[in-house]
């Protein structure tokens, strides 16, 4: 074949195999094995419609190639390969190889999507998929405890997992599965489904080898239901961890701006408290702006209020309050101007956005308005601090 080919793959070393790619696409073109997450040449369409629903940008990946990379090839994957050298100096790489019609396609996809994202430059290095379907670990429930009150229409529990001395090295803002037991409705075992991790990376306790996990109850949620019914005791199956770009830069200086609503507050749950125990080491600041229908509805209301405000700034937003007019935290952000655009002016500033996915355009609007209040264009600025590893979603 004389023309050279696109190729759609996945990145598997940012991929947090929550499967949401391969539930999506239309004509079956993505599947999975106990390791990698990956593409088929000969199915896919080029559809895009496993752009936007992506939470991390891994799915955004392109190669051109004289012979597509097989399935074989993908799975045995730990990090994708760079665009080969073609003969004859025929191929552009990455999108500067996709013509017009699919440019525009890619563009389209993109609106409401996280996009790409990279870690932070001084963030520690991750350790990716330690853990997988075929070989998961076991890990036993130190305590299971109600966040919410029972009046608040909503169950969020406070899970601690003890490893039992197997490594567990996750980091604040890395995820890991947990697979529920029992099949499907084809009999197959069920998907692990993701969680972020609301522990720092020494542990729920300092020095123990546990991590906490924040989890909402869902009315069919197969695996929501399973954790959050949990006894101190039981034994579940984990896999991962995941995620090589939501982390926390290691640079004391760095200003943190964490914008979330719900169980979204887990990973900043652990930001804060990897922060609060380097005490001392810290001097850039963190503001929080965090969303939820009522105080007896936001998870971690209580512990919040001891935190300093020398260490976090604290916008918490409630939309269900009585006697009190609906907020959400687009409405804050954009009480707090001056406060948000001073932080998005810092070149050592930090973005991390982190719940549902209904919030994203909210947000997105009150930064564009920030941004113009001080003669900045936000799709530019946004775009500039993603690539600088400084702007992070992931939403669901």
């Amino acid at each position: 074949m004389n023309k050279p080919l696109k190729q759609h793959l996945i990145d598997p070393e940012i991929c947090i195999r929550c499967y949401t790619c391969e539930m999506t696409c239309p004509v079956q073109a993505i599947e999975h094995d106990d390791n990698n997450v990956v593409v088929n040449a000969e199915l896919c369409n080029f559809c895009m419609d496993c752009i936007p629903v992506c939470p991390t940008g891994s799915i955004d990946e392109w190669r051109v190639v004289q012979d597509p990379y097989s399935l074989e090839d993908q799975y045995s994957w730990d990090e994708l390969p760079p665009q080969a050298e073609l003969d004859g100096g025929e191929a552009e790489t990455g999108l500067e190889a996709l013509d017009d019609a699919m440019a525009a396609l890619l563009a389209e996809a993109h609106k409401g999507a996280g996009g790409k994202s990279k870690a932070p430059v001084s963030a520690s290095k991750p350790t990716i998929n330690l853990y997988n379907l075929g070989k998961p670990v076991q890990a036993v429930v130190q305590g299971n405890y109600r966040l919410t009150t029972n009046g608040s229409g909503s169950d969020v529990r406070h899970i601690i997992l003890d490893f039992q001395g197997h490594p567990m090295p996750v980091l604040e803002g890395q995820s890991i599965g947990i697979i529920p037991p029992g099949t499907d409705a084809e009999g197959a075992r069920h998907l692990p489904r993701l969680y972020s991790v609301s522990s720092p990376r020494d542990g729920e306790r300092s020095g123990y080898n546990n991590v906490s996990l924040t989890v909402k109850r869902e009315e069919h949620g197969v695996c929501s239901n399973y954790i959050c019914d949990l006894k101190t005791g039981d034994t579940v199956d984990v896999t991962g961890p995941f995620g090589a770009t939501f982390l926390l830069p290691d640079d004391p200086d760095a200003r943190i701006l964490m914008i979330c609503t719900g169980t979204g507050s887990a990973p900043m749950r652990a930001f804060t408290m990897r922060r609060q125990r380097k005490v001392g080491t810290v001097h850039g600041g963190m503001t929080m702006f965090f969303g939820a229908r009522a105080p007896d509805s936001l998870p971690y209301f209580g512990p919040l209020q001891k935190v300093p405000p020398s260490l976090l700034q604290q916008h918490l937003v409630f939309s269900r309050q009585e006697g009190q007019d609906k907020e959400y935290v687009q409405h804050r952000m954009l009480k707090e101007k001056e406060a948000v655009a001073d932080l998005l002016q810092d070149d050592n500033c930090h973005v991390y956005i982190c719940g549902l996915r209904d919030m994203e355009e909210g947000v997105e609007n009150a930064f564009t308005d920030i941004a113009a209040g001080v003669g900045q264009n936000w799709q530019e600025l946004r775009d500039q601090m993603r690539e600088d590893g400084r702007y992070h979603v992931e939403t669901y």
